[in-house]
């Protein structure tokens, strides 16, 4: 049996009610895309360049920028064809591996803020040991486990979307594909891609939120006990970044959560907006705090503007 995948194209939506503003709401859009391109490809120059950020923490991080590069990457297309050139229609094929890419890689940047949370944890409460634990290849393993959750537990509600008929509406309500979304328009018994991503979000979002709150009370617990206040203050100054990107990720995820299950009577045009703030804030956020919270990234940065000025 292959996949149905020759009916209509699906339609993507842009902001309803608004289409004769869509060049003006698109000059907003592409400058924070390219601000997020700019900033998160700066932090991987910076990273492969400089041998004195070739450490866990600076790995992790290239890991975290490299994921909401492919984000952006994954979504920019789409959301700016639809709001320069009104381009709406896209094949189910196209439209499921999109999906497949924007939910995967939210679950991989989870799973990057909690290998960093872990990353702080050993290098906080066990400073001695931590290049020993925390080897390259430990690191590697980490990453690649990550990805791998991330990549292969979106398998199993995305593949059964290729052979769902869709005899319904194929407009969706985003300018690109979600998983609720086209599951929504399948004429089929769609049970399991409705309890699935429940379990998973449950397995993921929230369990990796209780690990990372958990190991900072653990490394608040430790610093509270070094004597000087001057080495907690800078044990602590360590955590300052990552904890402002988790809360950045947590919050944006919360509030889509709290607008889709308690908002259903907001305009549509708040679900929408908050759909973008959920996959544009963090990685535009990202590198502005690294870049103001982390001295040695602070300083290259002031480097290479300085050199490019000189040049």
């Amino acid at each position: 049996m292959w996949p149905n995948i020759s009916a209509a194209p699906f339609l993507l939506t842009g902001f309803p009610g608004l289409e004769a503003a869509h060049p003006w709401i698109s000059i907003p859009f592409f400058a924070v895309y390219v601000s997020v391109l700019l900033g998160n490809g700066t932090l991987l120059y910076l990273i492969k360049d400089d041998h004195s950020l070739h450490e866990p923490m600076y790995y992790f991080l290239a890991m975290l920028a490299g994921t909401d590069l492919m984000v952006t990457l994954t979504t920019m297309p789409t959301v700016m064809g639809v709001l320069w050139m009104n381009h709406r229609q896209m094949s189910h094929g196209a439209c499921f591996l999109q999906a497949y890419f924007i939910h995967s890689l939210s679950i991989v940047e989870s799973g990057v803020l909690l290998a960093m949370a872990y990353d702080r944890f050993i290098a906080i409460r066990t400073p001695l040991r931590y290049n020993s634990i925390l080897t390259n290849s430990q690191v590697m393993k980490v990453g690649l486990g990550v990805l791998m959750r991330g990549f292969l537990s979106l398998v199993p509600p995305i593949v059964p979307l290729y052979w769902f008929p869709y005899c319904r509406s194929h407009v969706l309500s985003h300018a690109f594909c979600l998983h609720q979304d086209v599951m929504k328009l399948a004429c089929a018994d769609i049970t399991f891609n409705r309890v699935y991503p429940v379990i998973l979000v449950a397995l993921t979002f929230f369990l990796d939120a209780l690990i990372i709150l958990f190991s900072y009370i653990l490394i608040l617990k430790t610093v509270m006990g070094i004597a000087s206040g001057e080495e907690r203050a800078k044990a602590l100054n360590t955590c300052v970044s990552h904890i402002s990107c988790v809360l950045v990720f947590y919050i944006t995820v919360i509030g889509l959560t709290f607008i889709h299950r308690f908002g259903k009577h907001a305009p549509r045009v708040i679900h929408i907006t908050m759909s973008y703030v959920y996959f544009l804030f963090p990685p535009f956020m990202n590198p502005i705090i690294y870049s103001i919270k982390t001295k040695q990234i602070q300083r290259n940065i002031i480097c290479l503007f300085s050199m490019h000025r000189r040049v």
